[in-house]
């Protein structure tokens, strides 16, 4: 067992006996958690979407008969990187819909001339048009999906310029080469979780992103050498406006952590090393993004437990700061407690973990 898991074991039972100490309530539910996918078994298939001619991959999924009628699965829209085949990002999208979405990857190529650029580039116009596809496809008997959608709940996945793209959505902006057309935030969009991002312009700027209360997770591998994690924990301090806010720091990733294999063929070249075996990054960057986007876009308190209190120590391979937003004032005094108690264990970090 390496130096770094001793420590973050130590400071998970320090944490566990302040807990104790002070009675907090919540403590037990959170450990009957079980963060693992709530669906062992996700079908895909290839259809295009009508609205737009973008080829897509679907994946959703596969409950029975009975519990086919009783489910319907937000719409999670991932958005990919620059250059990177959507054969990619399967097994993170296999992964995602495995607790509980209807996951779209869309195949979007573009012709930039200013910029020498043609390939595959997402764009925001993708959402609305993904969004009212599949309010069509829901309502399509010969669908695989036909009635199982909560066509009201639309959430965001994206890697790098996919995951900026998804933020100028978020944003409600039109900003070249993001957007090239009039968009409109659908008021459908619920979350948005997004990997190896970033709203960076140069000279130390940062694109504003208000989310007017929209909750954002970015997530980063901390062997990044493209969006390193200097800059995404710029963004989450400076580019992201308003909580709920997450940065979640997956140890051992690089840029393609999320991508079934590192350095996927046209994608430009990260050129640090993994030291997190490939499949490990992507089901840990799957499972706390799913989790995340499952807490605010369902209200899943177990998953917002783990998002926000117990994920960070029960998973070695992760570390994660958050915001969310104030609570009532009658629960002030625990809020008070809670405070503290997170920079006491900050703290602690900063004398435990290196």
């Amino acid at each position: 067992m390496n130096c770094l898991s001793v420590k973050k074991q130590v400071l998970v039972a320090l944490v566990g006996s302040l807990l104790q100490v002070v009675g907090v309530g919540e403590t037990a539910e959170a450990a009957n958690f079980n963060p693992a996918p709530l669906f062992p078994k996700v079908n895909h298939y290839n259809t295009t979407v009508t609205t737009n001619g973008d080829s897509t991959d679907i994946f959703f999924p596969v409950t029975s008969n009975y519990n086919l009628k009783q489910q319907k699965f937000p719409i999670a829209l991932l958005l990919p990187g620059s250059r990177v085949d959507t054969s990619q990002y399967s097994e993170f999208a296999k992964i995602v819909a495995s607790y509980g979405f209807t996951v779209v990857v869309p195949e979007r190529i573009r012709s930039l001339p200013d910029f020498g650029f043609t390939g595959l580039l997402p764009e925001v116009s993708q959402v609305n048009d993904v969004l009212e596809f599949m309010l069509t496809e829901n309502s399509n008997p010969d669908s695989p999906i036909a009635g199982t959608l909560d066509t009201d709940n639309l959430v965001l996945l994206g890697h790098s310029f996919g995951g900026a793209v998804g933020l100028s959505a978020i944003d409600n902006s039109c900003i070249f080469p993001l957007c090239e057309r009039q968009f409109q935030r659908p008021e459908q969009l619920r979350a948005g979780a997004f990997f190896g991002t970033s709203t960076f312009i140069g000279s130390g700027e940062f694109l504003p992103i208000n989310n007017q209360g929209i909750p954002i997770a970015l997530v980063v591998g901390s062997q990044d050498g493209l969006v390193t994690p200097e800059l995404t924990q710029a963004d989450y301090n400076n580019s992201i406006q308003e909580p709920p806010k997450t940065l979640i720091t997956v140890d051992g990733a690089n840029h393609y952590g999320i991508t079934n294999i590192n350095n996927p063929p046209g994608a430009r070249l990260d050129p640090n090393n993994p030291t997190l075996e490939q499949e490990q990054a992507i089901e840990t960057i799957a499972r706390w993004s799913a989790l995340f986007l499952r807490a605010y876009a369902i209200d899943d308190s177990g998953a917002f437990d783990y998002i926000n209190k117990t994920g960070d120590a029960l998973d070695e391979n992760v570390t994660v700061i958050s915001q969310v937003k104030s609570v009532p004032e009658g629960k002030l005094g625990v809020s008070l407690f809670l405070t503290m108690l997170a920079f006491s264990i900050l703290h602690l970090r900063s004398k435990l973990l290196p």
